[in-house]
């Protein structure tokens, strides 16, 4: 079966036409059905009807609900960081065509005046629906912990700059990451938790006890655990073993093969538990294209057999990875049940983001944003509101 590309951007809103997908397993909230089936209309998942019209049959595939990345930086050779609504639609539908059908557009660290004017072009991108909102991933973080961002650009999170770009992506910043650590980290925290921000740790050099004081003062997510932070120490356990322990953190992890182990990501799901896990492409502009060199920000990243560095000093710079590919690792390669995937995948993130009553599960009322998976769990379809992006052309029934 090869799958067809045949829409890149928004579906039309507003159609009645009602599609019924018969036969895949279905991964739906409470497990997996066997032999499932599911009604779109207008654009939503309706509840199951008489009628047969616009039957699909998907007989020895899977459907589970489309893909919430709450940090991504780019595809399909384009950046979030360059300004550019074009090159960040770009980007937009490189991802949507690999599953992602709810994206936050992550930026990296740049002087406010140049972050700022990002963030006015990408919330327009969210108030036309393309986005769900945007992540300031820097400049307030920590220069020993900086991995791809240019530690000439790092400041303090004084509350004031943090504001300034809040006020800049005009309601929609859905997440800051910063280390707390640093001298204003714990007001910031306070400040985004009251403007309703996601208040994330992340490049942070803190140690466990600063970590603790961050998640009390209201942080709620590690931004890629395990990676940009002190390792796991046994007298020293640092950020790791506090974001893990604590019930109200989610920690995103990376699920490339390059940035953890399989028994790192094992452990982190043994400790947080299925439902504290968010998978999360961390991908710049080379997601979804070949080696080269690539811009991420002000700097230049050489990507070598799919794995992204920078150009100049080697540290990894974010990934090449889409998350259709996260999800079949995860059950071919560490093991996870389909369900726990799937969860990483969609509902987690979307509960965070404060859009789960739209997406992130199969259910009645929910946009229709669905993925088809084969056997082997390779996309063939992506389905966003109702409307095919990726075609699986499967047989019509009957």
């Amino acid at each position: 079966m090869t799958a067809k590309t045949v829409s890149t951007q928004g579906p039309a809103q507003g159609s009645a036409r009602r599609t019924v997908l018969t036969g895949a397993r279905v991964v739906r909230p409470d497990g997996v059905d066997g032999n499932g089936r599911v009604t779109v209309e207008g654009g939503r998942i309706a509840a199951d009807a008489p009628g047969e019209a616009g039957t699909l049959d998907l007989t020895g595939h899977w459907i589970v609900p489309g893909f919430v990345d709450m940090h991504v930086h780019g595809g399909g050779g384009a950046s979030f960081s360059s300004g550019s609504a074009e090159e960040s639609l770009r980007a937009v539908a490189t991802h949507r065509a690999h599953g992602t059908t709810t994206l936050v557009a992550s930026t990296v660290t740049g002087d406010l005046e140049d972050l700022s004017r990002q963030a006015a072009v990408l919330s327009e991108l969210v108030e036309q629906g393309e986005l769900a909102g945007v992540h300031f991933e820097g400049p307030f973080i920590s220069a020993h912990r900086c991995g791809a961002h240019d530690p000439a650009l790092l400041r303090d999170p004084d509350p004031a700059d943090v504001r300034k770009l809040l006020d800049a992506a005009r309601g929609t910043a859905r997440m800051v990451t910063l280390a707390p650590e640093l001298p204003g980290g714990l007001e910031s925290v306070r400040l985004l938790v009251e403007e309703g921000v996601i208040a994330a740790v992340g490049h942070t050099d803190a140690t466990y006890e600063a970590t603790l004081q961050a998640v009390e003062a209201g942080a709620t997510v590690a931004t890629h655990l395990f990676n940009a932070m002190p390792v796991l120490r046994h007298r020293a356990p640092g950020p790791v073993a506090a974001l893990l322990a604590d019930e109200r953190v989610t920690v995103e992890l990376i699920n490339d093969g390059v940035h953890l182990h399989p028994a790192v990501l094992g452990l982190a799901f043994a400790r947080a538990g299925a439902g504290r896990v968010a998978f999360v492409t961390d991908a710049m502009g080379a997601a979804g294209m070949g080696d080269g060199l690539y811009p991420l920000g002000p700097l230049t990243v050489r990507v070598t057999d799919g794995v992204a560095r920078l150009a100049e000093g080697g540290s990894i710079a974010g990934s090449t990875l889409t998350l259709d590919r996260a999800l079949r690792r995860a059950v071919t390669v560490d093991g996870l049940p389909v369900e726990d995937a799937v969860r990483a995948l969609s509902a987690n993130p979307a509960r965070l983001l404060g859009v789960a009553d739209r997406v992130g599960s199969i259910e009645p009322g929910k946009d229709a944003d669905l993925v088809v998976l084969d056997a082997e769990y390779r996309l063939t379809g992506v389905m966003r509101k109702g409307e095919w992006v990726v075609s699986p052309g499967a047989r019509a029934a009957g």
